[in-house]
This record gives C-alpha cells, structure tokens and sequence, in this order.
C-alpha cells in the first residue's frame, strides 16, 4: 500500500555532510512510524534511526547518536535523514522503512527490522578517507 524511493546517497569525504531523503506514495504517510538502516557489505542490516507518526519521538543507534537527525515532512510525505561529520564506517546502502506501528505501543521494537512492512530500495552512501 505504501511504495518508497530513497535519494541523495553519494561519494563525500570523511567529515562532509550529506541529507537523504525518502519519498512515500499515497495519503496515508502520516499513520507510519518511519525508519532508517544502513548495510555495509557482507554485513547484516542495522538500525540506524527512527521517527514517530508526527514526529514527536525519535530515536538512534549509539554509533551514530550526535551526527545524524531524522526529521519527515508529513505534508510532502518524506522523511529525510541529515548526516554530519561524516566516517569511513558510514559507508554503507541506507534503506528506509514504514511501519503502522508507533513507539507509543511498540518501543524499542522499532529498532528491530522485523517491525517494519515497507522497505525502499536502497541509497548508497560512501565516504572516502
């Protein structure tokens, strides 16, 4: 029911700054909790950032706690996810993701990948030393 199509994904140098953003589909983009993950190759897919229904509560991994932000724009259905001081071990495909589920009743859940239905595609992030 919900398509999504992440950009902005490119080469930058360690301690550059990048924003990517993620395109929802359809009129119902602010009954999801949105999610992002990032997957380094031959690496399992991890959490790396999610936002609440209307934004009020987000949520990060330790790795990247301080350097990202997660934000969403329910009015142009997009979530976005501005990366700063940017590391070599950033470097990874960043997937976003949908989920009805809010942390009102799901909680740390939400840092699961199994929590969420709706995947995009992916967006490659690579950051040079």
């Amino acid at each position: 029911q919900v398509q999504l199509v992440e950009s902005g994904g490119r080469l930058v140098q360690a301690g550059g700054s990048l924003r990517l953003s993620c395109a929802a589909s359809g009129r119902a983009f602010s009954t999801y909790s949105m999610g992002w993950f990032r997957q380094a190759p031959g690496k399992e897919r991890l959490f790396v950032a999610r936002i609440s229904r209307s934004g009020g509560s987000t949520d990060y991994a330790d790795s990247v706690k301080g350097r990202f932000t997660i934000s969403r724009d329910n009015a142009k259905n997009t979530v976005y996810l501005q990366i700063d001081s940017l590391k070599p071990e950033d470097t990874a495909v960043y997937y976003c993701a949908a989920t009805r589920r809010d942390p009102q009743s799901m909680g740390l859940i939400l840092r699961r990948s199994f929590a969420y239905d709706y995947w995009g595609q992916g967006t490659q992030v690579s950051v040079s030393s």
